[in-house]
This record gives C-alpha cells, sequence and structure tokens, in this order.
C-alpha cells in the first residue's frame, strides 16, 4: 500500500539536508510542486523548517538481495534499512523510494525504514538447502552505519550472524561508527572474511558538508580507515562520485590520504 509523501511540503531549502526539494516519486498519477511567490503566511520572511527524520519498522520477507550486473563486484547483498540520514545529494539509491510512494528527494533522508528481523532472516536463509555462499556486500542500497544504527544496531545484528555462520562480507560505508564493531570485523578479518571500504569523495569539509551533510567528516573517515587498518582489517578507499569541475582535481589527494591512513 502506497505511503503517504511528504512531497511538496518542504518548498524552501532546508538546512543540513542533501536534497534540496522533495519531488513526486515517478510512480505517482498526480504531481503537486511547491513553489515561493515572496507571500508569507505570518508576514515575516523566515527560514524553511528542517524536517526531522521518521524512522518506520518494515517486516520483511526475506534480507537477502541478489543482483547479477556485471558491473557490480559483488551478487548478494544486505540492506539494513531503507533511506539513508546521511543525505548525500548525488545518491544513486533515492529514486527507489519511489516504489514506496515516497519522494526521492527530502523524503529519501527523513522517512527511514529499519529492519528489526534482518539477522533472523538472514540466519534463515543461510541455512536454506541450497544457498551457495558468496561474500554479501553491506551499503549497496543504503549505508549500514547511517546515524540511526547507534540505536538500532540492526547492521551489528547481522554482522553477529556472519561471525556465526563463518560467511565473508564486505561493508561499505562512509560513517566511522564502523569502528564500533571491531570487536566482530577483527577476527573475522584475521579469518579472511571481512573487508570494510570507505567512500571518500572530497577532502574539503565544508564541500562535504553540502554534499553529504550528516556523514561523517572526511578527516575522520581517513581516522576510521587508520583504526580499521591497525586492527588488521583489510581496508580500501572508495572514490566515488567523482564530480566534473568540483572533485577530480582531488582523487590523487585522496588516494595518497588513503593510502597513508593504510588503505
Amino acid at each position: 500500500m502506497p505511503l503517504k509523501t511528504t512531497a511538496g511540503d518542504h518548498g524552501a531549502v532546508a538546512r543540513g539536508r542533501g536534497a534540496t526539494m522533495n519531488p513526486e516519486g515517478r510512480f505517482e498519477k498526480g504531481t503537486r510542486e511547491a513553489f515561493d511567490d515572496d507571500w508569507f503566511p505570518d508576514g515575516r520572511e523566515g527560514e524553511a523548517a528542517k524536517p526531522g527524520a521518521v524512522v518506520a519498522i518494515e517486516r520483511a520477507k526475506r534480507v537477502i538481495s541478489r543482483n547479477d550486473s556485471p558491473d557490480l563486484g559483488f551478487s548478494l547483498s544486505v540492506n539494513p534499512y531503507r533511506g539513508c540520514a546521511h543525505g548525500c545529494s548525488y545518491c544513486y539509491a533515492r529514486p527507489s523510494h519511489a516504489y514506496l510512494g515516497l519522494s526521492p528527494g527530502i523524503d529519501f533522508e527523513t522517512r527511514l525504514f529499519a529492519k528489526p528481523e534482518a539477522a533472523q532472516l538472514l540466519r534463515e536463509e543461510l541455512a536454506r538447502p541450497g544457498y551457495r555462499c558468496e561474500p554479501i556486500n553491506i551499503g549497496s542500497n543504503t549505508d549500514g552505519y547511517q546515524p540511526i544504527e547507534r540505536e538500532h544496531r540492526i547492521t551489528r545484528s547481522v554482522l553477529e550472524v556472519l561471525r556465526e555462520a563463518s560467511h565473508p562480507v564486505t561493508i561499505v560505508t562512509k560513517s566511522a561508527l564502523v569502528e564500533r564493531d571491531l570487536d566482530l570485523l577483527a577476527p573475522m578479518a584475521r579469518d579472511g572474511l571481512a573487508t570494510v571500504v570507505v567512500s571518500v569523495t572530497t577532502l574539503d569539509p565544508r564541500l562535504s558538508a553540502r554534499m553529504e551533510p550528516r556523514a561523517s567528516a572526511p578527516a575522520r573517515r581517513l581516522e576510521a580507515i587508520r583504526r580499521l587498518a591497525a586492527a588488521g582489517v583489510p581496508v580500501g578507499v572508495n572514490v566515488a562520485p567523482v564530480i566534473p569541475f568540483l572533485t577530480d582535481h582531488e582523487i590523487e589527494a585522496i588516494l595518497a590520504e588513503a593510502a597513508r591512513a593504510g588503505a
């Protein structure tokens, strides 16, 4: 059943959000769009209210997603959440919110869904006859270490199941919160079961704050690389997206800093 979108409710730019608008999803029959006509209902000019995040519970039937894309380095993935509070303005996953009747704009970073039963579902799927073990990617359509993971701890519970099963995993994240789970990742890494990839788009903290308003600062991500590497966890850096005229000149510098940190 389609959810009620807040599309059109935030016509002005909301500070601290990666999206600058909240358009209707592409599958909606009708659309509406707010515009600024220079009139204010209370007679005062003011900043748009900052929309807060709401987390709903999703009762998923399964948790492992499969793909056969030749462009991806994995075929299995687990997404503990839908939507992402990091609010990266360039995120390729934003359109997926349209399947829920929600906007890929501000809804994507404020209307979030948690899957509290993900670990149990994963345990059941791994135990099914015929399951073939391949590395599972966490972070393909959401960031498993976005801010709400501090409270919900679903990504950690998924890692606990993978460790119990001696199952390989690859994590892609922009969050230094991944350090919290070193007690799981380090022993898995010793058995060749865990790899972490940290995304670094820019080294400029001001630009990062505009493009990735709720992700860890670039320096903090480099520190996470340093701590992961020191703990023996294989760690790489994902320099993406590369934005022409904005971040393309930073590629070499990002790679150099990441290498110094241990990537």
